[in-house]
C-alpha cells in the first residue's frame, strides 16, 4: 500500500497548471495532476457563476436569521396548534442528508466496496456541512438564542439542569457526537492528500498551510500502518451512528402521545429515509462537481449507476414504510390515528402528501432501467425530486399531525412566511457555498484511495474507465 499511494513527488516542470486536464483512461499520475490542478489553477467561469448564486442565497439567509433573532419568531407562520413548522422540518431534513456521508465512507469501507473511493470525500464533506445547517434551526427556534447554552448541562448555582428524559436533549448529544466523529473521520482521510498538495505547490504560504494540516506526513510505511488502523477504528465507530442519530431524531416524535407520531415504525423509517435523501444529495453534489470541475473521468457512469441502485432500494423501503403506516392506522382500530392518516392523504395538506408519494416512490422506479441509471440528466433531475419529496415527507409528518389536534376549536392551517422560506433558501446557499469552497481548496477526490485500486502491476496499460 505504501508503494501504491505514497505522496507523489513534485512535477519536474515547476509550472502551475493553467488548464484542466482532460483524461481518457487516467493513471495514478494523471489523477494527481488533475486533482491538485483544481487547487492550484484559477477557478473557471462555471465555478464563479455557481459560487456567486450560492453566496447570494447564503447572504440573504443569514440576514433573515439575524432578523428573526432581532424581532423574534413571531415573524414566522407558527400558530396554535402548529408550534413546529418549517424550522423543525428543515432540521430533520438536513440531519437526514448528512447520513449518506457516514454510510458511504464508513460502512462501504468496512465492506470493501471499491467504487466508493471517487465519491466518499464529497459525501464526508456533505455530512459536515449538512449537520452545520441542521444545527442552526433548533438554535433559532428557541427564540432567545443567547440562552441556547442552557441545553448543555453546565455546572451552575441555580440547579437549572436540563431534562434528560426529553428526546430534544438526546438530540443535542446525538448530533454533536455525530458531528465530532464525522469531522475526525473526514480529516483523517484528508491527511495523505493534503501532503500530496503540499508537495506540488510552489508558493510559500499555501505550501506552509497545507504542510501544517498534513501533520508531517511523508508516506512512510509506518505512517500508512497507523493511518489504516485509525481509519478502520473510526469507520467502526461511525457505523452505529448511522442507525443511532436519526433514530434519536425520530424519538422527538415517537415518544409523544400525538396520533401520527406515536408509532414504533419511526426509527427504522427515519433511518431508511435519511439514507435515501442523503444519497440523493450526494448525487446532486457529485454531478454538480463533475460538471463544474471536469471530473467525468474520475466520477464515472459506474459510480452513478451504483448510487442509483441504492437510491432505488432505499426508495422501495420508504414506499413500504408509507404503506405500513396506513395499514397500521387502519388496522389498529384507533379512530384518532385513522383520522390523522386519512386527513394526510385527503385533507387540506393532501397536495403535500401526494407530492411526497410521487417524488419518493414513483420517481425512483425509473432506475430499473440501466440506460436511465447511467443518464446524467435523468439522474440529476431525479436526485432533486427525491430531496423535494423527502422534505415534504418531514413536512407532512410534522404539520399534518399538529394542525388538527384533539380540540376542533383550535384547528388551523399553517403556511410559512417569507422569513421562513428565506432562511431555508439561505441554508441551501450556505451548504453549497461551503461545498464549493471545499472543492476548490481541498482535494475533492480521495487520491490515495483511487490510486490504490488502479492496476499498478501493469503501469504501461491504462485502466479502463469502468474499472474505477
Amino acid at each position: 500500500m505504501a508503494q501504491l499511494t505514497s505522496a507523489v513527488p513534485a512535477r519536474l516542470d515547476h509550472e502551475p497548471l493553467r488548464e484542466p486536464l482532460v483524461l481518457g483512461n487516467p493513471t495514478a499520475h494523471d489523477i494527481t495532476e488533475k486533482i491538485v490542478g483544481i487547487v492550484e489553477r484559477p477557478p473557471t467561469w462555471k465555478y464563479w457563476l455557481v459560487l456567486s448564486i450560492t453566496a447570494l442565497a447564503a447572504a440573504w439567509g443569514i440576514f433573515c436569521i439575524g432578523y428573526t433573532i432581532a424581532v423574534g419568531i413571531g415573524v414566522w407562520g407558527l400558530n396554535n396548534p402548529v408550534g413546529w413548522g418549517w424550522d423543525i422540518t428543515n432540521f430533520v431534513w438536513w440531519i437526514g442528508i448528512g447520513h449518506a456521508g457516514t454510510l458511504i465512507s464508513a460502512i462501504l469501507h468496512l465492506f470493501r466496496q471499491r467504487w466508493r473511493t471517487a465519491i466518499n470525500r464529497s459525501a464526508e464533506a456533505m455530512t459536515i456541512f449538512a449537520v452545520i445547517c441542521a444545527g442552526l434551526f433548533p438554535l433559532i427556534h428557541v427564540g432567545r438564542i443567547w440562552f441556547a447554552y442552557w441545553l448543555i448541562p453546565y455546572p451552575n448555582q441555580m440547579y437549572m439542569w436540563v431534562n434528560f428524559r426529553s428526546p430534544l436533549i438526546w438530540d443535542v448529544f446525538a448530533v454533536t457526537t455525530y458531528l465530532t466523529v464525522s469531522i475526525l473521520f473526514w480529516y483523517l482521510g484528508l491527511i495523505p492528500d493534503l501532503a500530496t498538495v503540499r508537495n506540488y505547490l510552489h508558493r510559500r504560504l499555501p505550501k506552509a498551510i497545507y504542510g501544517f494540516f498534513s501533520l508531517g506526513w511523508v508516506g512512510a510505511a509506518r505512517h500508512w500502518q497507523h493511518y489504516e488502523i485509525a481509519y478502520l477504528i473510526l469507520a467502526a465507530i461511525s457505523t452505529p451512528l448511522v442507525l443511532s442519530v436519526h433514530s434519536v431524531v425520530s424519538f422527538d416524535f415517537a415518544v409523544s402521545i400525538l396520533p401520527g407520531w406515536h408509532t414504533t415504525i419511526f426509527p427504522p423509517y427515519f433511518v431508511a429515509g435519511a439514507i435515501f435523501s442523503g444519497f440523493a444529495m450526494v448525487l446532486t453534489l457529485v454531478l454538480l462537481a463533475r460538471w463544474v470541475l471536469n471530473l467525468q473521468d474520475i466520477i464515472t457512469l459506474k459510480h452513478i449507476d451504483n448510487m442509483n441502485r441504492i437510491l432505488l432500494a432505499t426508495g422501495m423501503m420508504v414506499g413500504y414504510a408509507y404503506l405500513m403506516e396506513f395499514f397500521v392506522a387502519m388496522y389498529s382500530g384507533n379512530e384518532y390515528e385513522r383520522y390523522v392518516f386519512l386527513n394526510r392523504a385527503f385533507g387540506p395538506y393532501g397536495w403535500a402528501y401526494w407530492t411526497m408519494v410521487f417524488c419518493n416512490v414513483v420517481v425512483p422506479q425509473v432506475f430499473w432501467s440501466r440506460r436511465l441509471r447511467r443518464n446524467v440528466v435523468v439522474t440529476f433531475i431525479a436526485s432533486i425530486l427525491v430531496n423535494v419529496g423527502m422534505w415534504f415527507e418531514r413536512f407532512v409528518i410534522i404539520v399534518t399531525s399538529l394542525h388538527r389536534d384533539f380540540l376542533p376549536a383550535s384547528w388551523d392551517y399553517y403556511a410559512p412566511t417569507w422569513v421562513e422560506v428565506s432562511i431555508y433558501v439561505g441554508t441551501l446557499g450556505i451548504f453549497f457555498t461551503l461545498f464549493l469552497l471545499f472543492a476548490k481548496y481541498v482535494p475533492l477526490i480521495a487520491m490515495s484511495e483511487v490510486k490504490a485500486i488502479l492496476p499498478h502491476a501493469q503501469p504501461k496499460h491504462h485502466v479502463p474507465v469502468e474499472a474505477i
